[in-house]
């Protein structure tokens, strides 16, 4: 007999809390085997394809491509045991009423005959599901143990079957579902009146559905128990308007309108209220995923760190020369980016208070060991910085295959939060867009990034003598907490040095 299993968001690493659904890879009714990858997200970090823990067959989707989820809500439901494995294909013997759901927190159920739900192990952060933890029973006014099991919900598009759930107020069966013991407590969203929301409820036990922590805090702040609500998230999940929606009917109760309410609410938590005139017209372009991410860490950056940039002109013509030299040699050709690289971590040997960040709460500057090297990519989906460990252990040739291989994976969007994060030290090769230079935002919490320009056929004067030579703009943008002008000018200095002459680098080798 067939158990439906439900599969929720897991927690995608990195503190985030939130995926947008960018493309489904399973439909329902499909079968899957387990770590099966069935949904692609996007995350503030990156994309990722989320793996599902269960084999068995698909029996509801949550969510539409473009739909923003919170971690923990649930994605789909998966019918597990011999009739959801077995032959018939798609749809076949899903048997989604026939046992209660699982959850996240429970992801390898007890099977009617005594066995127990596939599963395969940790596949994501926080997640696993080698083991069924005993489920939680709690004792009723009347004395009988009640396990709790909650209730899978109904397949998209299909109607409520022999494969679908066993909806609410129905006559729990031997195989089905224990029925909550509240409808209020339980009850949907369109339950809660005219307009459909949240509406309060009798306290219930447990933990309380709530993910973000902006809710608890807003309900804090306001001494609401947030017990009493039932959400209209998914699973009643409690959400922020939910919380305000809350406040503001508490508050025409004692006497306030919801628009006083709403303006006293946006004037503590220091918002603009919203204006109910007509908006402006143009493109309007969420900040969200990669682009609100990246937003919000350089908001950040400027609003911390005191920044300053200096730059100096360089020859690039011996360097141009040396790398021509390496690739006619054969073997693996080397990337000018690599060299350039190269230079950095001989820099940062040298003057190695530029790898360093700042630990405010302590007012310390804390100077790192390792270099591991970020460079900034332009992507269709927007500006990363992928991030090469230990870069200064990596010779030119390491270093041009790492690079390779990171630039393409920020391509196809497929970076993951650990290629991501981390970095020491910031390269950022601006001259591909043909421009010479710039005063980039550092990448916070570094203190320092080397901007390049494009190398360019100048008139320059060499050993005395006027010529045409391959010039470049490098800047670098420091902290000004971590060091001062000499220390920041003496890294440039030695940049530009090894970029004029390679044979400088010979001596750090």
């Amino acid at each position: 007999m067939a158990q439906v299993l439900e599969f929720k968001l897991p927690d995608l690493g990195e503190g985030l809390t939130e995926a947008e659904i960018v493309r489904w890879l399973v439909e329902v009714g499909d079968v899957v085997v387990v770590d099966q990858p069935v949904v692609e997200v996007e995350t503030a970090k990156a994309m990722v394809e989320v793996p599902c823990p269960y084999g068995g067959v698909v029996t509801a989707r949550f969510g539409e491509e473009g739909a923003e989820l919170p971690v923990g809500a649930p994605l789909l439901t998966v019918a597990v045991g011999e009739e959801a494995s077995g032959p018939g294909g798609r749809g076949s013997g899903t048997g989604a009423g026939s046992a209660g759901a699982g959850s996240a927190g429970e992801p390898a159920a007890e099977q009617p005959g005594g066995g127990r739900a596939e599963g395969s192990g940790n596949v994501l952060v926080g997640y696993g599901t080698s083991e069924a933890p005993a489920r939680r029973r709690r004792v009723r006014a009347d004395g009988r143990a009640v396990t709790a099991a909650p209730t899978a919900p109904v397949a998209h598009g299909s109607a409520a079957g022999p494969a679908s759930p066993v909806a609410h107020g129905s006559t729990a069966g031997p195989a089905s579902p224990v029925a909550h013991e509240s409808s209020a407590a339980h009850a949907s969203p369109a339950s809660g009146g005219a307009n459909g929301r949240v509406r309060a409820a009798e306290p219930v036990d447990g933990p309380v559905p709530v993910i973000s922590p902006l809710v608890r805090r807003l309900a804090r702040q306001n001494d609401l128990d947030l017990r009493e609500l039932t959400g209209s998230g998914p699973d009643g999940l409690i959400l922020r308007a939910d919380v305000e929606y809350a406040l503001r009917a508490a508050a025409a109760r004692g006497g306030r309108t919801a628009a006083q309410e709403a303006e006293a609410h946006a004037a503590e938590a220091g918002r603009v209220p919203v204006s109910s005139a007509p908006r402006p017209g143009g493109v309007r372009t969420p900040l969200k995923g990669v682009r609100g991410a990246v937003a919000d860490k350089l908001s950040r950056s400027r609003r911390e760190i005191p920044d300053a940039t200096c730059w100096v002109d360089a020859d690039a013509t011996e360097l141009m020369r040396a790398r021509a030299a390496m690739n006619a040699a054969g073997g693996p050709k080397i990337s000018l980016v690599a060299l350039l690289a190269r230079i950095c971590t001989a820099a940062l040997a040298r003057f190695p208070e530029l790898n360093s960040t700042v630990d405010t709460e302590a007012r310390e500057v804390v100077q790192l060991d390792e270099v591991h090297l970020g460079f900034a990519a332009q992507t269709d989906r927007g500006l990363v910085v992928p991030v090469v460990r230990d870069a200064h252990a990596r010779d030119a040739e390491a270093l041009t295959a790492e690079f390779a291989r990171l630039t393409e994976t920020a391509r196809a969007g497929r970076l993951t939060p650990g290629e991501l994060t981390g970095g020491t030290f910031t390269l950022n090769n601006y001259g591909v867009f043909g421009v010479d230079g710039s005063t980039p935002i550092i990448n916070h919490p570094e203190a320092a990034m080397l901007g390049v320009g494009r190398i360019v056929p100048k008139p320059w004067v060499h050993e005395g003598e006027l010529a045409v030579r391959q010039v470049v703009q490098l800047s670098l943008t420091f902290d000004h907490r971590v060091c001062d002008g000499g220390t920041a000018g003496g890294f440039l200095r030695y940049v530009a040095d090894c970029v004029e002459q390679p044979a400088v680098l010979l001596r750090t080798l």
